[in-house]
């Protein structure tokens, strides 16, 4: 049996598990949107602070002139302004020389991290600690003085990252806030879709809430023509399904009708007889009506037990692989002694081993209603022979028998429920009705033909399992 799906969130509807579905992907790729904005913002703000620090500093180091072997820094009150213009990320400066060796500036800033190497005219970068406060620090080195005594110059200039962050929390702004208002309206969006693409549904539940009245017989089919696809497998499904039920409720009616028509005139004629041996004195009229009471009652036991067998091939079978061969042979031999007490030759002509798909009580079933009514009808001195053969794809069984057999006229209806050809007393028109329903199960067919020269000819295709 095919497993059947179940859903992950079974407390919520439809509806909003396709909408959360949908929008929660959207949710974690906005998150990750936002993570990759700050980067980039981050990584543009560090650009723009890394240039700004390197070109403050080669500025300052241009101010710093030397002066015999000493030093000259004109450094206007106007740069100083410039420097210290922001309050809250004020630029801190220092000259040193040597390095370390502090000479001007509005702070003593942290000397570059031990290991690195200053080149001679090459700004270099660092982040580093001020008062507590990160800092991004620019530093350049530069030569003056006498060939034969070179001196060494250090210009550092610091800024805050506080800016840095500022800018960065800016342009994220400005690029998540339209983003997220977009997100809302595609929320918007998708639920009226959602809403609209689920119609199909509602209207397929008000088709099937209409069928749930008294008339369950009746079941029409559902019609969604302008459903999706999806929607229109879903009625296909349905429909079927109540195809199905509408079958299983037609069977069972027709099952408790037939019953109650074969039942009755039985059990009237039981109740009669019975009334009347009642009434009876003498013991020989007493038993006449007894004898009559028990055929009646044998009649009356077989039919209940072919109307048993009618309602058993009406529901679901389960096939297997099966001999057929082999089944007849067993049904044959077990029917032996009746055929030699009725004076019928009973004979098994065939193959020794035929497999189909099939189920073997079922199949009995129809071998003995097919010899049964043989036995019945073909009369004293016949001949009956049960044949089993394969040709091609197909298992043929064939029941044959030299008696009376049926006119032409009468050879279309034998399979029909309560026909009877004779009015022969044991019979109630089931049997080979019964057959043709099996045959029919087991995804094959009943033909009956008329032998040669006389007699009738029940012949049963099956299909074969391939070899």
């Amino acid at each position: 049996m095919k497993p059947v799906g179940r859903s992950l969130l079974p407390g919520l509807s439809l509806k909003r598990q396709l909408l959360l579905w949908l929008l929660l992907p959207q949710l974690l790729l906005w998150s990750v949107g936002g993570v990759l904005a700050w980067r980039i913002a981050l990584s543009y703000a560090d650009t723009g602070i890394n240039q700004s620090l390197k070109q403050s500093v080669r500025a300052l180091a241009r101010l710093v002139k030397p002066l015999g072997s000493g030093l000259q820094v004109d450094f206007p009150p106007a740069a100083r302004d410039l420097l210290e213009q922001d309050p809250t990320d004020r630029m801190g400066y220092m000259v040193s020389s040597p390095p370390g060796r502090f000479v001007v500036g509005n702070g003593q800033l942290p000397p570059p991290p031990e290991g690195v190497v200053i080149q001679t005219g090459e700004a270099l970068i660092y982040d580093a600690r001020v008062d507590g406060k990160k800092v991004r620090v620019a530093v350049l080195e530069v030569t003056y003085g006498e060939a034969n005594a070179p001196q060494r110059l250090r210009v550092q200039v610091a800024r805050g990252l506080a800016v840095q962050e500022r800018v960065a929390r800016e342009l994220v702004f400005d690029m998540l806030v339209p983003l997220a208002a977009l997100g809302v309206l595609l929320g918007i969006l998708i639920n009226a879709g959602i809403a609209r693409g689920l119609r199909p549904l509602k209207r397929l539940e008000a088709q099937l809430g209409d069928r749930t009245g008294p008339s369950l017989s009746a079941l029409p089919p559902i019609e969604l023509a302008q459903a999706p696809q999806e929607v229109h497998s879903l009625a296909l499904a349905v429909n079927q399904l109540l195809d199905a039920v509408r079958r299983s409720l037609s069977q069972e009616k027709r099952f408790v009708n037939d019953a109650a028509h074969q039942l009755r005139t039985p059990l009237a004629g039981l109740v009669s007889q019975t009334e009347l041996a009642l009434n009876e004195t003498e013991l020989a009229a007493v038993k006449e009506r007894l004898v009559k009471v028990h055929a009646g009652a044998l009649r009356s036991a077989h039919l209940v037990h072919q109307l048993l067998s009618l309602a058993r091939t009406e529901a679901e079978v389960t096939l297997q692989p099966l001999d057929v061969a082999q089944l007849v042979r067993e049904v044959a031999r077990e029917w032996t002694p009746r055929a030699l007490a009725a004076g019928v030759d009973l004979g098994y002509e065939g193959e020794g081993r035929v497999l189909v798909q099939g189920e073997k009580l079922l199949l009995r079933e129809v071998l003995n209603n097919l010899i049964d009514n043989a036995l019945h009808y073909a009369g004293t001195g016949a001949t009956l022979t049960v044949r089993v053969r394969s040709e091609k794809d197909r298992c043929v069984l064939e029941v044959e028998d030299n008696g009376p057999g049926l006119s032409e006229a009468d050879l279309p209806r034998v399979f029909e429920r309560f026909w009877r050809a004779s009015e022969l007393p044991g019979g109630c028109g089931l049997g080979l009705a019964i057959v043709a329903e099996i045959a029919h199960r087991h995804g094959g067919s009943a033909t009956a033909l008329a032998a040669r020269p006389c007699g009738l000819l029940v012949r049963i295709d099956l299909p074969l399992i391939p070899s």
